[in-house]
């Protein structure tokens, strides 16, 4: 195994995982949880695979995951801000609604074969960055690439600009920026819809980027639910989205490479005969997640941690506190 190479897969694996969890950051950012990533990222690669295999156009594609994950997003939006219904079990059933939409309106992708796929280059002067250059910018999908510029402007965004001001404020204190005129319920909603949207990218990503361009009801392979837990492992913030994603990417593929006869640098593998040890390997990107996720549901920590304030709480006009 060549770390290098492992290190190169983690990066356009961790760039699905970026996406995901970038998206929820927003949705989350806006005092709404969305448990739906899943489902709605199967539905975007669903929907890349079909287009792209009708068209020819993988752009084409990358646009229709887009709008079909952030029309799904906008039931979970009318259940929780306008029926104010809970929102982790309307997040749950968006996402067992989008696996659901995903199998039978994609029934038969699966043997389709392959489509094209979106293109890889590396970026001429930076790819000969010592260990940089050939994990970062050598024959990377474009997504990759955007994903480079999409985490630092949704920081900036979010923590530097007027309207990311106004996304905090709804999610901290949604009654305050009600009284200063911001409408609660319109920004919520639109914040769902673009979450839905990251979703569906990296739903895209995965059939037409990190996959060889394929699709099957286990694409995303649980990737959803660890872009929840990394929301919390990066205090919602974008910057550390961005580490959080990319050191998960690089450890799912590296945990996928250990599991062959030889170990990094030619090492011979003692486990490789044992029939537990890749259930147990693939297990603990999982249970890292279900540790994040229990810690993050303590109130004292999410307090530490600087989670929105007013995070899974219906707001209603009218009503004192949040």
């Amino acid at each position: 195994m060549d770390l290098i190479i492992i290190l190169q897969a983690g990066v356009a694996s961790g760039t699905v995982l970026l996406f995901a969890t970038i998206g929820e950051i927003f949705t989350e950012r806006s005092g709404v949880l969305n448990l739906g990533i899943e489902g709605m990222m199967l539905v975007g690669a669903m929907t890349s695979f079909s287009i792209t295999l009708k068209t020819g156009n993988p752009w084409l594609g990358v646009v229709a995951a887009m709008a079909a994950a952030g029309l799904i997003s906008q039931i979970h939006a009318f259940i929780t801000v306008t029926l104010q219904a809970d929102q982790v079990v309307s997040g749950l059933s968006v996402s067992f609604l989008g696996t659901g939409l995903s199998l039978v309106l994609g029934e038969g992708l699966s043997k389709a074969g392959t489509v094209s796929l979106l293109p890889s280059f590396s970026i001429p002067y930076l790819s000969q960055i010592p260990l940089l250059g050939p994990v970062f910018f050598t024959k990377q999908s474009v997504l990759v690439y955007i994903g480079y510029l999409v985490f630092p402007l949704c920081w900036y965004f979010i923590n530097k600009t007027r309207p990311g001001m106004h996304l905090r404020a709804v999610g901290e204190y949604p009654a305050a920026a009600d009284a200063l005129g911001i409408n609660v319920y319109r920004l919520r909603y639109l914040y769902v819809f673009v979450g839905g949207m990251f979703s569906g990218v990296a739903g895209a990503t995965i059939s037409l980027a990190v996959s060889p361009g394929w699709f099957s009801e286990l694409t995303t392979a649980g990737q959803g639910w660890i872009a929840v837990g990394l929301v919390i492992f990066a205090q919602w913030n974008p910057l550390r989205a961005a580490v959080g994603s990319y050191v998960f990417g690089a450890l799912r593929r590296l945990i996928l490479d250990i599991q062959g006869p030889l170990l990094l640098f030619g090492l011979p593998n003692p486990f490789y005969y044992n029939p537990y040890y890749g259930f147990f390997l693939q297990m603990i990107p999982y249970a890292f997640t279900i540790i994040v996720l229990i810690l993050g549901s303590r109130e004292a920590m999410r307090k530490r941690m600087g989670a929105p304030a007013a995070l899974g709480l219906p707001y209603i006009r009218g009503q004192r506190g949040l």
